[in-house]
Order: structure tokens, then C-alpha cells, then sequence
């Protein structure tokens, strides 16, 4: 098993839930990737997925259990475990989008990359993936 690891935006967790292909390389990675989003994220994606469900036309309980799903596989981690890089993280960020520093700072604590589609978070000195794109990193 490698030691590599993966920060997941909010908006990472709600396209697994979304959609198939998130969601499958989450699953198809699990045994050789650790996946970890900061606990607010899930909040985050619990508070705007029912909306967009809704748009789709997509039953809530459902896809609401999805979510419930991940969170076997991409684990939550604590505020008191990653708070301590909140100023580091903000001067990185604030500039762009200040409510980003949590998942900045979990990926500086953990010191691995971040998977997101937020432009946001180029240029904070911490590798970012977008999903076209995250193949290359989880698969090598």
C-alpha cells in the first residue's frame, strides 16, 4: 500500500454523490489512496446537496445515503487537528477566497495535494487536482 493521500474539497464530495465517475475513483483508489476532507465539508456538501437534488429531480434519501457512504472511505478530519495552520493558510488563500483555509490547511497539515475544482487554491504552494486531471496522480 503507498502512503499517499488526497485533501477532498466540498465540492468534490458533492460530485461523488452526483455523479458516477467521481465517485468510482474515489471507490477504485480507496486500497491505495487515503482520502480525507476536513469535517466542515461534509456540513458543507450535507447543507448543498438537497437544492440540487431537487433541480435533478433526484430522491434525497438516497443520495443523501451516498454521502453517508463516502465518509467510510474519505475520512473527516477534526478542526483541532488542522486549525493549528489556520494563519499559514489564510495568508496562502485569503486573497482568493478566505472560507478555502480549511481545506488548505488540512492539506498542509497532512502534506499532501488537494482535489477540487476551485481555482482558488493554484498558487498556494500546495499541489492542487481537478477531477480531468486526478487520474494521473492516483494511478501512479
Amino acid at each position: 500500500m503507498s502512503n499517499k493521500a488526497i485533501v477532498l474539497d466540498a465540492n468534490i464530495l458533492i460530485r461523488a454523490v452526483l455523479g458516477k465517475r467521481v465517485r468510482e475513483l474515489i471507490v477504485d483508489n480507496a486500497s491505495t489512496i487515503k482520502f480525507f476532507a476536513p469535517d466542515v465539508a461534509y456540513a458543507d456538501a450535507r447543507k448543498y446537496l438537497p437544492p440540487l437534488l431537487e433541480k435533478r429531480g433526484v430522491m434525497s434519501d438516497a443520495a443523501m445515503m451516498v454521502l453517508d457512504g463516502l465518509e467510510g472511505v474519505v475520512q473527516a478530519i477534526e478542526f483541532e487537528l488542522y486549525v493549528g495552520m489556520q494563519q499559514q493558510a489564510l495568508q496562502r488563500i485569503a486573497i482568493r477566497d478566505a472560507e478555502d483555509w480549511l481545506v488548505l490547511a488540512c492539506a498542509m497539515t497532512i502534506g499532501c495535494p488537494v482535489w477540487t475544482e476551485d481555482a482558488d487554491f493554484f498558487g498556494t504552494g500546495v499541489a492542487t487536482w481537478t477531477t480531468d486531471r486526478v487520474e494521473l496522480y492516483l494511478c501512479n
